[in-house]
């Protein structure tokens, strides 16, 4: 059961600590879209905590754009498109398949497959983190079995960081250009999967663009916190608490 009553004939009815999370899950997009990666997995668990799973997909999708647009104004002289134009159709093919996959799926199956991929996700960073020779293939099928599994995952719970992370990783850009060209990245497949979430799931709606207006204060702070952060912030260890909390989560999602 979800933290608040979320229904779409009446206005929304948030409990205050249904405000307190989502405030924060807003926060952390700020910071995550102002270049401070590996925190946005929280955001999927936080919202789903409160939403549940397939609706907080659509709660968060123009939270994220607000991000995007940012990240994009503000990095955009690091892109570097030939690397975008290599993850990008196989990602929109992957967005197809997980809109086909998660639209008629109920949402107890939903929300199990959803925490499914954020353990997986947590596994599969913390493999990342440990592995002392960080060398990745960067041959045209890893462009291309990344881009179907960020597309996937994407739309599932927006959680293709990981995969969209080692695929620029295995490029090996520096880190205004690895921001850059994900802030255009995530901008454009965000912006393919807004019909999906309009018209076949139904995610998005006047109700839920209403939660999001009173959220976007919280998302501007984090992008600010995040500009400031970036330069400062030491991944090693933040990043090890935010898998044990995002995995905690994931585990209370699995069990509601």
């Amino acid at each position: 059961m979800a933290l608040f009553i979320f229904d779409l004939s009446s206005s929304l009815q948030l409990s205050w600590l249904s405000w307190v999370l989502a405030g924060l899950a807003g926060f952390i997009i700020g910071v995550s879209k102002a270049g401070i990666k590996g925190i946005s997995i929280m955001v999927v668990t936080l919202m789903a905590m409160v939403f549940g799973g397939k609706a907080s997909t659509g709660i968060i999708l123009p939270l994220l754009l607000v991000g995007d647009v940012f990240a994009v104004i503000y990095y955009h002289r690091y892109t570097e498109w030939h690397h975008l134009k290599r993850l990008l159709p196989a990602m929109m093919l992957g967005v197809v398949v997980g809109a086909w996959v998660g639209k008629d799926l109920p949402e107890r199956v939903f929300k199990q497959m959803m925490a499914a991929i954020i353990l997986a996700t947590v596994a599969m960073m913390y493999w990342w983190d440990r592995q002392k020779n960080k060398q990745v293939p960067d041959h045209w099928w890893f462009a291309i079995m990344m881009g179907l599994m960020a597309g996937f995952t994407t739309m599932i719970g927006n959680l293709a960081g990981a995969f969209t992370n080692l695929f620029f990783l295995a490029m090996r850009l520096p880190k205004n250009n690895f921001i850059g060209t994900a802030a255009w990245l995530f901008l454009l497949i965000n912006l393919f999967k807004l019909p999906f979430h309009i018209f076949a799931w139904q995610t998005i709606n006047l109700d839920t663009a209403s939660l999001d207006v009173r959220l976007v204060p919280l998302v501007l702070l984090g992008l600010l916190t995040g500009v400031r952060l970036v330069r400062k912030i030491n991944e090693r260890y933040y990043r090890k608490l935010i898998l044990i909390l995002t995995g905690i989560g994931a585990i209370v999602i699995l069990l509601k």
